[in-house]
């Protein structure tokens, strides 16, 4: 016997019978099924191309909201407040020459408040650094005073005014006593600014 041009040898002849012995073949039109092919191992799939992640910009920062304006102490006729004491005891004493004055006598309070505000602010523009403000006594029997004596203080401290003053005190006797105001103003420059942020 020879299979392919090679020669089977008899001891191989003689293993190939007795395996076929024990071979049943298939009947006929049974067609043989292929052995199921076994996947190759599957190749593990590409790395996901790396996303390179852009830095984030930083959200832009909201503007600071301005500072709060100052809190500035109240006026007090008794004691000038925010002065150094060779200019507090010049205005005590009225050394410091008033540029201008307003009388308040024969006044309503609406009257009054009106123009004492138009009074500060003309005073102001004017850059007058020293105003006198003229409240009168008012009735010594009720022993309080009058009463625009005790609210010109008050309306000096108010919001709109206390910006454009530095202090106030009580008068001398030669310019009214206790029925007058000396009012120091701030000078102009913060007047510009005052502006600017309103």
């Amino acid at each position: 016997m020879s299979e392919g041009g090679r020669r089977i040898r008899d001891e191989e002849a003689a293993l190939w019978q007795r395996i076929a012995r024990d071979v049943t073949p298939l009947p006929r039109g049974v067609v043989a099924l292929e052995e199921e092919a076994v996947p190759e191992e599957e190749a593990p799939p590409p790395p996901a191309p790396k996303t390179i992640e852009k830095p984030r910009r930083a959200a832009p920062a909201a503007s600071p909201a301005p500072p709060p304006p100052p809190v500035l102490p109240d006026l007090d006729p008794a004691m000038p407040a925010g002065l150094d004491r060779r200019t507090a005891r010049r205005l005590k004493r009225g050394q410091l020459a008033a540029e201008a004055r307003l009388d308040l006598h024969g006044r309503t309070q609406d009257q009054a408040h009106d123009a004492l505000q138009d009074f500060i602010q003309e005073s102001r523009m004017a850059r007058r650094r020293c105003v006198l403000v003229i409240t009168g006594k008012g009735s010594v029997a009720s022993g309080r005073g009058g009463v625009l004596r005790q609210m010109v203080p008050r309306w000096l401290n108010e919001p709109a005014l206390r910006r454009h003053i530095i202090a106030i005190t009580n008068a001398p006797q030669s310019s009214g006593g206790a029925g007058a105001l000396y009012v120091l103003l701030r000078s102009r420059e913060p007047l510009e600014r005052d502006r600017g942020a309103g």
